[in-house]
């Protein structure tokens, strides 16, 4: 027998994955032995294989086929996930190429087509997987919304929620203009960018020719600024306590504030605040009370609270604005500046911060037994310095985001009644005996409940319906 002086694949490895397949190798099913068993982390259905799935899978594999050699029945649960906005995206931009508009069709409409989208393209991991020799038990294949994790989904959310778990609130997110929805931290790319950096003068009411520089690379939102902060010990804006700053080109007159976080060594050391678009002049407009002005609409353009430039795109209003600024006085000067940009990992939009209601974990709550199996050394990590990462990541962590604006995903299980308030059951028929016994006399019927149009964060989701298996809520 000649032997090849090269290794084929095609002629060995479709040959044994077939076999084993045929002799239900990777089948398991409950017995006296001790169980092993591991859900994968679905890969969503959008796309094909990259190198992280490729290492990520190797391991589980290996850790399956040697605990099957330990003589423990191993069990490895393959899926796919829904991906939420890379699924609609993908839903949108086929409905595009025919011609239609998914603001013409109905809710139930649209599912439709992104179902067909799914039974057609999700398959297709699936099949890659088992190229790669993937020691899965296929016929207990999930998808994160087939009707059983569907249903374990709405069970966690309502458990969570009754629990105080997660709430509804209106707190800063980060918005993707052009998918026109929340999106999660983990989700914005930071990428560095050739910017501008404006140089802005806004004058001091009340008094001639006094006027405060502030540096911005964000003109556009000036329209929005309800404060000017500085440092308290800058010497050089110690005359400004209890003055008022006019907004320039709108001439709204706005408080100077004095806080620590401002940086007195970066631009002017003064600092525009404008709590609708940024995190942390949020925060600051939260410590001093400040007017919130959103001066963007959803889609990235300006809003009417904005005055000027309304429906106009907002980057276009940034070169506008410096015109306009510039002719009336205001541009001191324009620097060259190098800064870092977030943009949304699922379009590639610039991520625009934004006020909004939105459905929220309580991360802290979760994050603290998290701690202690740190801190009590029941998990210890190596090498030994990622556990004050891990510490600082855990003690910091903020609340999630868990609503996105979306058809496709677990809908929120929460019912509206006319006044506003909500019920969160399982069904509206669950919502509506919950209703009544709230509401007393008043008259009310099904129909007057409407059910919440957001759906779930797929992250959060397919997080959840592991949790009702391991916590026995199903």
């Amino acid at each position: 027998m000649e032997i090849a002086s090269k290794y084929d694949p095609s002629s060995v490895e479709d040959k044994w994955y077939s076999f084993w397949l045929e002799k239900k190798m990777f089948r398991s099913v409950p017995d006296s032995r001790e169980p092993y068993c591991i859900v994968i982390p679905p890969p969503n259905v959008t796309g094909v294989l990259h190198m992280g799935h490729m290492l990520n899978n190797t391991i589980q594999d290996i850790l399956v086929r040697r605990a099957r050699m330990l003589g423990k029945n191993a069990c490895w649960v393959p899926g796919t996930d829904h991906a939420s906005i890379a699924t609609e995206a993908k839903v949108v931009a086929k409905l595009r190429e025919q011609g239609i508009d998914k603001s013409s069709l109905s809710r139930e409409e649209f599912l439709s087509h992104a179902w067909e989208w799914k039974e057609k393209h999700g398959g297709i991991i699936l099949e890659q997987l088992k190229k790669l020799g993937a020691s899965c038990d296929w016929e207990r294949t999930c998808f994160t919304m087939d009707e059983a994790r569907f249903e374990s989904v709405i069970d966690v959310f309502i458990d969570l929620y009754n629990k105080g778990l997660i709430y509804r609130g209106a707190r800063m997110i980060n918005w993707d203009p052009k998918a026109l929805t929340a999106v999660s931290d983990e989700e914005v790319i930071y990428k560095e960018v050739h910017s501008k950096l404006f140089y802005v003068r806004y004058r001091v009411e009340g008094i001639g020719e006094e006027w405060i520089t502030i540096a911005t690379t964000r003109p556009e939102t000036i329209l929005g600024d309800t404060a000017i902060c500085v440092h308290p010990d800058d010497q050089r804006y110690s005359s400004l306590k209890g003055k008022k700053i006019l907004v320039p080109l709108i001439n709204r007159p706005v408080p100077v504030i004095f806080d620590e976080y401002v940086d007195r060594e970066f631009g002017t050391g003064a600092l525009k605040v404008t709590p609708a678009h940024d995190i942390n002049d949020y925060n600051l407009g939260l410590k001093y009370k400040l007017e919130v002005i959103d001066t963007f609409n959803p889609d990235g353009t300006m809003s009417d609270a904005a005055r000027l430039y309304i429906g106009e795109n907002r980057f276009k209003v940034r070169t506008k604005i410096v015109k306009d600024l510039d002719a009336a006085g205001h541009i001191v000067k324009i620097e060259d500046y190098t800064n870092k940009v977030g943009y949304s990992e699922r379009t590639d939009e610039v991520i625009e911060p934004r006020i909004s209601v939105q459905w929220f974990m309580k991360m802290k709550d979760l994050a603290r037994p998290a701690l202690e199996v740190v801190e009590n050394e029941t998990v210890r990590f190596h090498p030994a310095k990622y556990k004050n990462m891990y510490r600082h990541w855990m003690e910091n962590v903020n609340d999630w985001c868990i609503s996105r604006q979306l058809l496709w995903g677990h809908r929120i299980p929460a019912w509206y009644l006319p006044d506003g308030t909500f019920i969160v059951a399982k069904t509206r028929e669950e919502a509506f005996e919950k209703a009544k016994s709230a509401v007393g006399s008043r008259q009310l019927t099904i129909e007057d409940l409407k059910q919440d149009e957001d759906v779930m964060d797929t992250w959060f989701s397919s997080w959840l319906w592991p949790i009702s298996v391991f916590d026995g809520i199903r």
